[in-house]
C-alpha cells in the first residue's frame, strides 16, 4: 500500500491475544508514545517485522502532554547543547517539508526587560552546566541576539525560515497592547508548532503498517520475562501471552526504569521532570497573540510560553522534578504559576480559572543528571544496550531521553543499531520522506482546488476541505468510505458525521472512549465536550465497536472520570 493510505485493517487488532503467544517479530517494541512509533516506522521501512506494545493507547503517555511546539531548543545553547540544537534545527525544517498538514510555522516572539542583563552569568551557567550557584539574572536583548544568531546558524543551509528581527516597545504594543510597559525590546524569530500532535503519530503508525511489516497492540503491558521472551498482560481483559523477538527495545520514556524493572533488570537511567500546562478560552488573549508564541524568562527564571492552538491560548508550562512512580497532574499551586507569569508580560490580561478548558502534565523522559535546576537536565538522547534478563542473550536496548522534535533522528539513530545487529542494511532514509497525510498535501489554491476535484463526490466541497484540513491527504480514504457508507451529521456535533467517528474506532484501533475524546480528535483538548456529545459520540463508537448499552454506559463514566481527574475537565452536570 502507499503511504498515506488508511484502512481499516491499518492497525493491531485484539484477536492477537486470543493465542498464548504472538507471532515472532525480529523487533519488540515496549512504548507507544512518539519514539517507539518512529523507531517501529523506521524499521518497518527497511523490511524489518516489527511488534509494538503499550500498556495503555497510543501516546497516551508522556508524548501526550508536550507543548505542541516543533522547535530547535534555542534554550539548550546555554546548556552547551550544540549537537542537540543543530540537530533539532535541521529536524524541525525536515518536519516542514515532510508533515506540512500538522507542522506550520510559529512566529515565536520574545519581550525583552534590560539590554545588557545576565552576560556574565551565562558563561558561568555554560561552564558548571547547572552545578554551580551563581546568581539569576535574566537574559537582556544583546544575550538573546547573540543566541538567536547562532540558533540561525545551524539552519543556514537548508533554511526555510525567516530571519529573527529586534523593535522596540513602542514598536511592539502596537500589536500587544497589554505588554508590560518595563519592557525595552521585542525578539521575533520563527520556530514551529503542531497543534496536532497525536495525528501525527497516527499518520507514523499508518505509514508503518502500509509497509505490511509492523503490527500495533495496545493495553498490553509488558510483565516479565519467559524463555527469551516478553510476557504481556492484557490490560482489558487480565489475559497473558508470550511475545518473542530478536530484539527487544524498551522505549517506554518516562517509565523506562519501571519497565526494565518489571522484566528483571535493575536501572537508573531516568530523572525526568514534571511539566504540566493549561488551555484557556479567552477570545481577548487569542486575538492580541495573533498567531505568534510569546516565549520569555518568568520572573523565576524558568522559560515559559503563550500560544494560541485550536481556538485557544496555551499556557506552560512547569519544569518539577518528580517520581515517575506517581501519577502527576497540574496542581492548583501550577496554576497560580501560569496566571503569574501572564500578569508578568501581560498586565492587561485578567484571568480565572473559569476560563480553563483543559489542563494536562507528563513527565519528560530525561536523564538521570547531577544538576541544580531542572532546566540544566539534558534534552539530549542515548541508547542503553544490554541483553534480556532471564533469556537467550537477546540484545535489549533502552532509549534514554529523547523530545517530540528529533524524534525521527532518533529512531533513525535507534534503527540503525538494530539493523547492523540483524546483519541487514538501510533501503529507506526517512529524511525528506513524506509522512502520512503530509504527502503530496497541497500547499497552494490551485493545489487545494485539485485535490478537492479528485476527490468529488458526495459530500460538499467545504466537507472535503474540512477533512483535508483534519487529516491532510488521507482524507482520500475516508472521503471513499463516506461516499459508500454515509456521512450523518451528530447532531450535537455537526463537524462530525457518526460514520467518520465510526472510521476513526476502527481504522485507527481506538479501544476506549476517551482514546476517541483526548486522542483520536482533539475535543477534549479545546474545551468542546459535553454530557450529550459524549454520549453521542459513545454511540456511534459502539455501534463500530460492538458494544452493548452496558459497555457505553461504562466507557461514559470512565472518560468523565479520567476528565475530571487527569484534566480538570468537570462533570456532564457542570459542562452541559
Amino acid at each position: 500500500m502507499a503511504h498515506n493510505e488508511w484502512s481499516a485493517d491499518a492497525f493491531g487488532v485484539r484477536a492477537e491475544f486470543t493465542n498464548l503467544e504472538l507471532a515472532a517479530s525480529d523487533v519488540l517494541i515496549i512504548g507507544g508514545g512518539i519514539n517507539g512509533i518512529s523507531i517501529m516506522r523506521d524499521l518497518s521501512l527497511q523490511g524489518v517485522k516489527v511488534t509494538l506494545v503499550d500498556k495503555g493507547d497510543l501516546m497516551s503517555g508522556a508524548s501526550a502532554a508536550s507543548s505542541h511546539m516543533i522547535h530547535g531548543g534555542i534554550r539548550y545553547l546555554e546548556n552547551g547543547e550544540f549537537r542537540l540544537v543543530r540537530e533539532s534545527v535541521q529536524e524541525r525544517n525536515d518536519l516542514l517539508r515532510t508533515a506540512p498538514h500538522v507542522v506550520k510555522p510559529l512566529k515565536t516572539t520574545v519581550p525583552i526587560f534590560s539590554l545588557t542583563s545576565g552576560l556574565w552569568q551565562a558563561p558561568l551557567k555554560l561552564l558548571t552546566h547547572g552545578k554551580g550557584k551563581a546568581k539569576r539574572a535574566e537574559r537582556g536583548a544583546i544575550m538573546i541576539a547573540a543566541g538567536l544568531s547562532i540558533y540561525e546558524s545551524f539552519s543556514r543551509v537548508n533554511g526555510v525560515m525567516p530571519r529573527f528581527n529586534f523593535v522596540g516597545r513602542k514598536r511592539a504594543a502596537a500589536t500587544l497592547p497589554s505588554l508590560h510597559k518595563q519592557v525595552r525590546y521585542v525578539a521575533s524569530y520563527y520556530d514551529a508548532s503542531v497543534h496536532e500532535p497525536e495525528r501525527l503519530a497516527m499518520d507514523l503508525v499508518a505509514d508503518a503498517k502500509a509497509t505490511g511489516n509492523a503490527t500495533v497492540v495496545t493495553y498490553a503491558a509488558a510483565v516479565g520475562t519467559s524463555d527469551g521472551g516478553v510476557l504481556l498482560q492484557d490490560q482489558l481483559t487480565g489475559a497473558t501471552v508470550r511475545a518473542t523477538a530478536g530484539i527487544v527495545i524498551n522505549a517506554s520514556g518516562p517509565l523506562t526504569d519501571i519497565t526494565n524493572e518489571a522484566l528483571g533488570r535493575e536501572t537508573r537511567f531516568m530523572g525526568g521532570t514534571k511539566g504540566s500546562h493549561i488551555v484557556v478560552d479567552h477570545p481577548q488573549l487569542y486575538a492580541e497573540l495573533a498567531g505568534r508564541e510569546l516565549f520569555f524568562e518568568n520572573s523565576d527564571g524558568r522559560i515559559v510560553l503563550i500560544y494560541p492552538v485550536k481556538g485557544r491560548v496555551l499556557i506552560g508550562t512547569t519544569d518539577i522534578f518528580v517520581d515517575p512512580r506517581q501519577p502527576v497532574r497540574c496542581t492548583e499551586e501550577e496554576v497560580d504559576y501560569f496566571f503569574n507569569l501572564v500578569k508578568h508580560i501581560l498586565p492587561g490580561i485578567e484571568l480565572n480559572r473559569e476560563q480553563i478548558v483543559f489542563r494536562f502534565s507528563g513527565i519528560r523522559p530525561l536523564p538521570r543528571q547531577d544538576v541544580s535546576q531542572p532546566g540544566f537536565v539534558s534534552r539530549d538522547y542515548r541508547i542503553d544496550e544490554s541483553v534480556l534478563p532471564n533469556g537467550d542473550a537477546v540484545p535489549f536496548l533502552s532509549v534514554v531521553g529523547g523530545k517530540w522534535t528529533t524524534f525521527r533522528a532518533l529512531g533513525e539513530h535507534v534503527s540503525g543499531i538494530v539493523l547492523e545487529k540483524l546483519g541487514r542494511a538501510r533501503s529507506v532514509s526517512t529524511l525528506g520522506l513524506q509522512i502520512g497525510g503530509g504527502k503530496n498535501f497541497p500547499i497552494t489554491l490551485a493545489e487545494r482546488k485539485a485535490f478537492i476535484a479528485k476527490n468529488a463526490s458526495g459530500l460538499t466541497t467545504a466537507r472535503i476541505e474540512q477533512l483535508l484540513d483534519r487529516y491532510g491527504t488521507r482524507a482520500s480514504e475516508l472521503v471513499a468510505y463516506l461516499e459508500v457508507n454515509g456521512d450523518v451529521e451528530l447532531v450535537t456535533l455537526p463537524e462530525y458525521s457518526r460514520q467518520e467517528i465510526a472510521f476513526l474506532a476502527t481504522a485507527e484501533e481506538a479501544e476506549r472512549l476517551d482514546d476517541m475524546l483526548l486522542r483520536r480528535t482533539t475535543l477534549a483538548f479545546a474545551g468542546e465536550l459535553s454530557g450529550h456529545r459524549v454520549e453521542e459520540i459513545a454511540q456511534s463508537m459502539g455501534e463500530a465497536k460492538g458494544w452493548d448499552a452496558a459497555r457505553i454506559s461504562a466507557e461514559i463514566e470512565r472518560a468523565w472520570a479520567i476528565l475530571a481527574d487527569r484534566h480538570g475537565v468537570g462533570t456532564p452536570e457542570l459542562v452541559g
